[in-house]
């Protein structure tokens, strides 16, 4: 009876402009702290590492979406998937802004070199293109326009994103031998990952469901 309810108010029209300002929470965070100088001694950094970060938090819900709405039995949760799907894009967008803005001064030559140069600045980089068109198809008329099976087979390039971003991290971390909170990523996204492993009894469940 409980889930029912719950199910009932995750169905309610509300449901989804309440998630966009919950999702716009860190940003306008990031935000006013830029505006009120508390971001500490280096606030380009800050800006980079934390909309970067708040980019896996995203990817890490939206991958959540189908393990929880069957564990818990709520179906409605999967409403909002592509919502967060395309908040994390939106995070991982301004991660690149900002490094390029506060960190190359939007200078083409020097990004384009880094790129080359860093391996975790290519990582992600290839994992922000591999976004590119998720988000673009991210709409109702995309699903109509390409047919329900091509859809659902571009979108299992959120598999792919989410091992880039998880490598991009893993290198980032590594480089000042800090890999803690790397382990905690991994070992979140093995559990998404693995139970879709386990729900179909095969690596092939990747390709499968969401």
């Amino acid at each position: 009876m409980q889930l029912s309810r719950v199910n009932q108010w995750l169905l309610r029209p509300w449901g989804k402009p309440v998630l966009w300002c919950v999702c716009a929470l860190p940003l306008v965070g990031l935000l006013v702290a830029a505006f009120t100088d508390r971001l500490g001694a280096n606030p380009a950094e800050k800006l980079v590492r934390e909309t970067g970060e708040w980019t896996l938090r995203w990817l890490w819900l939206t991958l959540a979406i189908s393990p929880l709405r069957e564990v818990a039995s709520l179906p409605a949760l999967l409403r909002y998937r592509r919502s967060l799907g395309v908040t994390t894009f939106v995070y991982a967008l301004l991660h690149f802004v900002a490094y390029a803005w506060l960190d190359k001064g939007l200078v083409v030559d020097d990004i384009i070199k880094d790129v080359f140069k860093r391996n975790f600045i290519f990582v992600g980089v290839a994992g922000l293109l591999f976004m590119l068109p998720l988000a673009l198809t991210s709409f109702n008329g995309a699903i109509r326009a390409m047919g329900g099976r091509a859809w659902q087979q571009l979108h299992k390039l959120v598999y792919l994103v989410a091992l880039l971003g998880l490598l991009h991290f893993y290198w980032k971390k590594a480089a000042k031998n800090d890999i803690s909170e790397v382990m905690v990523y991994a070992l979140i996204l093995a559990v998404l990952l693995g139970w879709r492993v386990m729900r179909k009894g095969g690596f092939k469940a990747l390709w499968q469901v969401r």
